[in-house]
């Protein structure tokens, strides 16, 4: 009797991903990092012992102390859960601009490397737009829609899109010379057909690469606009939201910066460090060479 075949389970690609050469000791650890990360800051709403905007003025900057395992800010309210917390709208923002990023710059780079007579004038304006300090920009844009999540999204998107454009550009002007790409052209394929079936498969392995790139760049982008006073809403805590209070208190309490400021680093690094090995695994140069 045949043995009967066992469902697959969702874990498996990512566990065989995790066994290959590219991805080593850090590359492992930073999967483990990244996904304790994660986790608390997805399951906060269970794990924060207090609502992180809760004051308590007579426990203010506190040490470690009981019901409070980080001890408290200038206002009384426990560090642990505000970090906890801020780490959620943090990652919301990175990953929202990484998908944002992705998905506009896959449209506008295909029409730029397909299209020859789009492209100068698509390119030109990518041009400009990097021409801009991308920090200035992103505070320039908060500064005119106002603070909102919304708002700092774009204003963080707006930067990286000519990034992800000239990327998807550069790949699509070389897979269109392929043969296979002549040929159905040749044959009266429709346009649409010819980028979705033969374009497009072409850009995913980089733009998983530039993914993870923005998502860790819009991270500690986001953090730079709230320490500056031009993110979200002070009142919300952010990572940088929580650095930017606690610099007025850093020479009697450092911790305040000290602790959302290690969880930013943890995140942004470990997010580095996967994009990293993805690339090496997704790159059939390198496939070549380890074979």
């Amino acid at each position: 009797m045949a043995p009967v075949p066992q469902p697959t389970s969702a874990m498996q690609p990512i566990l065989r991903a995790l066994r290959l050469p590219q991805f080593g000791m850090g590359s492992k650890i930073a999967a483990v990092v990244l996904a304790i990360i994660v986790a608390l800051t997805l399951l906060a709403g269970w794990i924060a012992p207090h609502d992180p905007l809760t004051m308590n003025p007579m426990v203010r900057l506190q040490g470690p102390i009981e019901g409070y395992p980080l001890g408290t800010d200038n206002y009384g309210r426990d560090i642990f859960s505000r970090v906890l917390i801020g780490g959620q709208l943090s990652l919301i923002i990175g990953i929202a601009t990484a998908a944002v990023s992705v998905a506009l710059g896959l449209v506008i780079g295909m029409i730029a490397g397909f299209f020859r007579t789009a492209d100068a004038i698509i390119m030109r304006m990518m041009d400009a737009l990097m021409a801009i300090p991308s920090i200035l920009l992103a505070i320039a844009l908060v500064a005119l829609n106002g603070p909102s999540v919304g708002s700092v999204i774009a204003a963080i998107t707006i930067p990286e899109i000519p990034r992800v454009v000239r990327l998807v550009r550069a790949v699509i002007l070389s897979a269109r010379e392929e043969p296979y790409v002549e040929a159905a052209i040749a044959l009266g394929t429709p346009m649409h057909k010819i980028l979705i079936r033969h374009l497009v498969p072409n850009t995913t392995a980089p733009l998983i690469v530039q993914g993870t790139y923005i998502l860790a760049s819009a991270i500690l982008t986001e953090a730079i606009l709230s320490f500056l006073g031009a993110g979200v809403s002070t009142e919300t805590p952010t990572w940088g939201n929580i650095m930017a209070e606690g610099r007025l208190f850093f020479r009697i309490k450092p911790e305040l910066i000290l602790y959302p400021g290690i969880a930013l680093s943890l995140c942004i690094l470990s997010i580095n460090l996967l994009g990293d090995a993805a690339r090496d695994m997704l790159d059939p140069r390198l496939k070549k060479r380890a074979g």
